[in-house]
């Protein structure tokens, strides 16, 4: 990555290739001419940190961003037991982090810039984790004083003077150090160890989340853009986590060439029938989703846009299987069906507002909708086995007869409904036992004479 012409960052695989941070653009293409050179995106790197940043608020709410040195401070003094203790919790936060597809390095320490510090120490198998304030001193007085961003303009001197650690930089005399250098570094040098309080600022998340990502080059297959759909994925989970929502529809964008070969965007909507907030829910129907679209032109940026949003459903652990999570699962199991065969591939059993039971359901295609005002419930509910068409009973002495005369031990429930589609229905519904004591649904017609009785459901 280039800033002002210069490397300021690079990758292990060019490094191998002999780059080195400092290195002007025309050097870089003279010994490595095979390396992509981008330049730097200070708005890429701010939304970079902002989905760190709410990955993270999983495991607290005070998360403070230090913009200029790309780093997050967490407070996790009353999240340690929750999560494990620190090596669990640090873990855990890494975790989050990478499947962002960032690379970090973590720093424990009791004081936030301590942690910091310890981060930021150069060597793979270095220690830096403390849980305790008399044990962070000796560990930050062997780390370099390039590590100090208050030292960065007095590097030189203080080379020159014999100061390399911050060990040395504490044991010269405070007054001549404070008449040579800014007060700001004391104060840093004195916030690190713990001997100086520190500002703090929670990091706030933004209220709709609407995410944009640029790609490094032009991309023609839709497999090819699955990997940055997932690191858009990944932030709007993190994002639902920490306000404990759940989507329900969302639209990710496919932008292409602009200008005098402009295309209007590519949608590509998943309306989901239960809702969703970790990567795996969206995993399947966005991969089938994927593989039905065929890309008009190539894709330079992906952009994700949250519609509709759901409260999170509670989940309780139990011995039994919980019938919430087996119809979450039948969701699931609809949204991967709709993005493999489309919308109006897969039909499913849908209530409709209407009071007679045997237009009551109907199978509905397309994608999931909120359904219109449905009547309010019997005083009874019904059975789930009715009989199409209703079965004529006798009728002995007044008393419907199936088997043996029945009687009549709740109802009436009564119908007046159908007059828009000339199927005029006046019915008085009641629970019915007979000798045996199995029950039944049957009604008795209004609108005969003498009246009728039919049989349209039992009871298990």
């Amino acid at each position: 990555m280039l800033d002002d012409e210069r490397v300021v960052a690079l990758t292990p695989a060019a490094a191998r290739q002999g780059v080195q941070p400092g290195m002007r653009r025309g050097g870089v293409a003279a010994i490595a001419p095979g390396v992509l050179m981008l330049e730097r995106d200070p708005a890429a790197e701010q939304a970079a940190l902002d989905a760190a940043a709410q990955a993270v608020l999983h495991f607290t709410p005070r998360v403070e961003q230090a913009v200029g040195e790309h780093s997050l401070v967490l407070d996790i003094g009353a999240s340690l037991a929750l999560f494990g203790g620190p090596r669990n919790l640090g873990r855990q936060a890494l975790a989050r982090v990478r499947a962002l597809g960032l690379r970090s390095r973590l720093g424990m320490a009791p004081t936030p810039a301590g942690a910091r510090l310890l981060a930021c120490r150069p060597g793979r198998r270095v220690r830096r984790r403390v849980l305790r304030l008399p044990a962070l001193s000796p560990l930050l007085d062997t780390l370099p004083c390039p590590l100090l961003p208050a030292a960065g303009p007095y590097l030189d001197w203080l080379d020159n003077i014999g100061c390399h650690t911050l060990g040395d930089l504490r044991r010269l005399p405070r007054a001549g150090l404070q008449r040579r250098c800014s007060p700001a570094l004391l104060q840093a040098l004195d916030a690190a160890h713990g001997r100086a309080s520190e500002g703090w600022r929670d990091f706030v998340p933004p209220a709709h989340f609407l995410d944009r990502c640029e790609l490094s080059e032009h991309v023609d297959r839709s497999d090819a853009v699955r990997h940055p759909m997932d690191h858009l994925s990944a932030r709007l989970c993190a994002w639902l986590d920490e306000r404990q929502l759940a989507a329900t529809r969302l639209v990710f964008g496919l932008e292409h060439e602009r200008g005098r070969h402009a295309r209007p965007p590519t949608s590509l909507e998943l309306a989901l029938a239960e809702p969703a907030w970790l990567p795996q829910h969206l995993d399947g129907p966005l991969r089938e989703r994927l593989a039905r679209t065929a890309l008009p032109a190539p894709v330079i940026a992906v952009s994700l846009d949250v519609r509709d949003l759901a409260a999170r459903p509670d989940r309780n652990a139990a011995l039994f299987p919980d019938p919430a999570a087996i119809a979450t699962d039948h969701g699931r199991l609809l949204d991967l069906l709709r993005a493999r065969l489309g919308a109006e591939g897969v039909a499913q059993a849908a209530a409709r507002a209407d009071h007679r039971p045997e237009v009551a359901n109907t199978w509905t295609a397309g994608p999931p909708a909120s359904s219109g005002r449905a009547p309010p419930p019997p005083s009874v509910e019904p059975p789930c086995w009715l009989l199409s068409p209703p079965q004529l009973l006798d009728v002995r002495q007044d008393r419907p007869v199936h088997g043996s005369p029945l009687r009549l031990v709740h109802g009436p429930e009564r119908i007046e409904s159908g007059w828009w589609d000339r199927s005029w229905t006046l019915r008085d519904y009641f629970v019915a036992e007979d000798d045996r004591a199995v029950r039944y649904w049957i009604y008795r017609e209004r609108d005969a004479d003498p009246a009728r009785w039919f049989l349209h459901g039992m009871f298990g």
